[in-house]
């Protein structure tokens, strides 16, 4: 259609359950609004390379039940110096794109900060797994991976039990603890290990071993969040001042993946249903963020001014329950 807007989408960074049915509700808002929609592959590699492709409604068909991102994603170092954010941008332009929805966590924002301080007008849609980003209270993928880390951990745990071992569990979560803090409380742990508090130790963590043995408990979970890492050192150091036998379990990259829950679903088709709304109400350089129970939106700038505050609460309370 002659002088038809065009609104693209891409995914970024670390990919997340839920990315797809955030993609599938862009692309089908936008079209049934009259949007001419354009997929952008391989993040923001995609617009180096022109890797882009016209979005039908029958695209992003059976696509909401599935983990990662039919768009693909990776990582560009390109986007992180001002030649390459500009060549970006130009390419947006150059294709004629009146608004881009970028899906994906810190770095991928940024990179959307970039783009809107040049001219492009972005709408961002936090998804990552982790729950670091600070202005909203929900990020896509979350769930998916704390329920990922809770199923694994139930596993391991009953086999932790059958040898009266100590089991220490890695999860993912580099520069934030809330994969690991909701895994250990909804898992039982004994112990969290995460970047957030650094008062619990090796040291600590053995003396509480050892208190639980004598109290009865013949088994152990420690959940250490990546960002602390040396889950098997850990596990070796129990072991050797214990006695009691103790395993390291590393989940990685098994959080990422697998088809993302209801709340996944949820929270991504709503947010990418509003990033396409405030494009078309003419809004610009928004992130759309989960508040207080409602959708809502942030300058770009203003979601990136919001500092994150870590409430001991949570993982006070699980202790409390472990223990």
């Amino acid at each position: 259609m002659e002088g038809q807007k065009k609104i693209g989408v891409l995914t970024s960074g670390g990919d997340a359950p839920g990315m797809n049915a955030a993609i599938r509700a862009v692309v089908r808002t936008g079209l049934h609004f009259g949007y001419k929609m354009i997929g952008v592959r391989r993040g923001f590699d995609g617009l180096f390379k022109g890797d882009v492709v016209d979005m039908q409604a029958r695209s992003v068909s059976d696509i909401m039940h599935r983990g990662g991102t039919i768009l693909l994603t990776a990582r560009c170092p390109e986007m992180m110096d001002a030649a390459g954010q500009d060549r970006a941008a130009a390419f947006c332009k150059e294709i004629g794109l009146d608004g881009l929805v970028i899906i994906g966590g810190d770095g991928s924002l940024h990179g959307a900060e970039a783009l809107a301080a040049r001219g492009v007008n972005v709408c961002g849609i936090p998804g990552t797994i982790d729950l670091d980003f600070e202005c909203s209270e929900y990020t896509i993928g979350f769930d998916t991976a704390v329920n990922t880390g809770m199923d694994a951990i139930n596993k391991i745990r009953d086999t932790s039990c059958s040898h009266e071992r100590c089991s220490v569990v890695e999860v993912m979560g580099r520069n934030c603890g809330q994969i690991a803090l909701w895994c250990g409380l909804t898992s039982g742990a004994e112990e969290v290990m995460i970047v957030e508090d650094r008062s619990v130790n090796t040291e600590s963590i053995i003396k509480q071993v050892i208190a639980n043995r004598g109290k009865g408990k013949t088994h152990n979970l420690i959940v250490v969040a990546e960002g602390i890492g040396g889950s098997a050192a850990l596990a070796k150091e129990i072991q050797r001042v214990t006695g009691i036998e103790s395993r390291a379990t590393i989940l990685g990259h098994l959080q990422r993946g697998g088809a993302p829950t209801a709340v996944d679903r949820m929270h991504a088709s709503m947010m990418g249903y509003h990033a396409v709304e405030l494009l078309m109400k003419g809004e610009k350089n928004r992130v759309v963020i989960y508040k207080d129970g409602k959708y809502a939106d942030l300058g770009i700038d203003e979601a990136f001014a919001v500092r994150r505050v870590y409430d001991k609460r949570l993982y006070d309370i699980g202790k409390i329950l472990a223990v």
